[in-house]
């Protein structure tokens, strides 16, 4: 308690100073800010494979429209693609892009394949599906297709992964003065890589532990439960990250200076320490296994946070009105925190396998979404590229987040009524005109949302196309 109060006593100095509040990353040299645009075009790419398989999902679970196609046998091979290119390609790329910024220029050609292998395990994941890979699992964090191809695109897409993250502890900038933003920021990306080092150790454990043998379903999702688990913390700490560039950027005053940032960090990083722990006391298939990750992310995931959070939303709430060209950064994190506290809030009601927990991940996913899109905004200019067109930009966070918001409503509204995730189709079971109901509203919200998403990509697409560059 003592530590705390005093890095408190000094954050209240600085603050007083007119120091706090000012978090960003000041741009390294050229070949950083290139690699870092190479996986900022890996991730808009795995944006529009997500969007397009985004469309067809939705339609595959809109009443009415799903009768005129036999969705059912497509509906999880394109669930498969689309969750892993939104949600495992979209995030580790614009971490890519965070963590290139926050590594010197040595290195390079360590950073350079690293993003050759994403990019070709990318590739292949997407090629998958139309080679005849089929027998789709709807495994937790890691849906998969099996077949060889998309096996070892996961498997490549691993490798550049863990190149990626030893390039940025080896190569990575000095932190320098705890006492500036931009200290607090580099050890936030570092407890990031830290957290996806623990999330790779844990895929290779569950996978030494696990026998062969088991039937498909159960083995991919004990392979994936704990590494996806652990991941969320690192995502948990980019989103954490990107709030305090955001508001600084935006001119919304959190009132904690930067050694609290770094203390909330530490905070956010410290439950994934448990991980060797779990995987020694419980076994990759007992039931306790299981259950202990699921405890760590519900009481770890909400420590990490909720004290940051708190203080980003009520910065948002006394902040001055922004400057017309901070007005899209934020959009962006406005829409970001309340997506984030609302898909937190659902996962206190989740009971059984219902579409309350797809409304949680979209909240809690979406969220970190709309973190990554108001940075890109804010990177472009600084990567050499176009500023973003400012009243498009200005409206895309509302339309994405709103759509959102629609869609959890409607997931949750579902899930009240027993509609079952992961399924489509006939296979819903939508009787009663609340289930309907609920389900168009989803359906709606969807394509919304998809809207804002195909908004994001034409703004960047814009202003990063060719003859773009400065």
């Amino acid at each position: 308690m003592s530590t705390i109060s005093s890095q408190a006593d000094a954050d209240r100095a600085a603050i007083r100073a007119g120091d706090a509040g000012n978090f960003s990353l000041p741009m390294p040299e050229e070949a950083s800010r290139r690699l870092a645009s190479g996986w900022l075009w890996l991730g808009v790419a795995s944006l529009l494979g997500a969007g397009f398989f985004a469309i067809l999902l939705v339609l595959s679970r809109t009443p009415y429209v799903q009768d005129v196609f036999p969705w059912v046998d497509f509906f999880h091979t394109a669930l498969v693609v689309h969750v892993d290119l939104s949600v495992i390609v979209w995030f580790l790329a614009f971490a890519g892009v965070l963590w290139s910024l926050n590594a010197s220029s040595r290195g390079l050609l360590a950073g350079q394949l690293a993003l050759a292998l994403a990019a070709l395990g990318t590739a292949l994941i997407v090629a998958a599906p139309f080679v005849g890979a089929g027998n789709p699992l709807m495994s937790n964090y890691v849906p998969v297709l099996r077949g060889p191809l998309f096996l070892t695109g996961l498997v490549v897409l691993a490798q550049g992964i863990a190149l990626l993250v030893v390039r940025s502890f080896v190569f990575s900038i000095p932190i320098g003065g705890q006492a500036q933003g931009s200290g607090a920021l580099r050890f936030g990306l570092n407890a990031a890589a830290v957290a996806t080092v623990f999330a790779l150790v844990a895929f290779g454990w569950s996978f030494a532990q696990l026998p062969t043998e088991l039937p498909a379903e159960q083995y991919y999702e004990l392979l994936f439960w704990g590494g996806g688990h652990v991941l969320q913390f690192a995502y948990t700490l980019l989103l954490l990250i990107g709030w305090l560039w955001l508001a600084s950027a935006s001119g919304v005053r959190v009132a904690i200076g930067p050694r609290m940032a770094l203390i909330f960090f530490l905070i956010a990083l410290a439950p994934v320490f448990a991980t060797p722990f779990i995987y020694l006391m419980h076994d990759a298939l007992a039931s306790s296994h299981t259950q202990a990750f699921t405890t760590l992310m519900k009481v770890g995931g909400s420590l990490a946070s909720l004290p940051l959070g708190l203080a980003v939303a009520y910065a948002l709430a006394t902040a001055p009105r922004s400057e017309p060209g901070t007005r899209p950064l934020r959009a962006a994190l406005l829409c970001s925190v309340v997506l984030f506290a609302v898909g937190g809030g659902i996962s206190f009601m989740i009971e059984g396998s219902n579409t309350i927990i797809t409304a949680h991940y979209h909240g809690t996913g979406g969220a970190i979404s709309l973190a990554f899109m108001g940075l890109a905004f804010l990177l472009l200019p600084q990567l050499g590229y176009r500023t973003p067109e400012l009243k498009l930009a200005r409206w895309q966070p509302y339309v994405y987040g709103a759509g959102q918001l629609l869609h959890i409503i409607g997931l949750l509204w579902s899930g009240g009524y027993g509609v079952q995730r992961k399924v489509a189709g006939a296979a819903q079971e939508l009787t009663t005109l609340g289930q309907k109901a609920g389900m168009g509203l989803m359906g709606l919200g969807g394509l919304i949302a998809i809207i804002g998403g195909l908004m994001f990509l034409i703004i960047v697409l814009r202003a990063m196309w060719g003859g773009a560059r400065r």
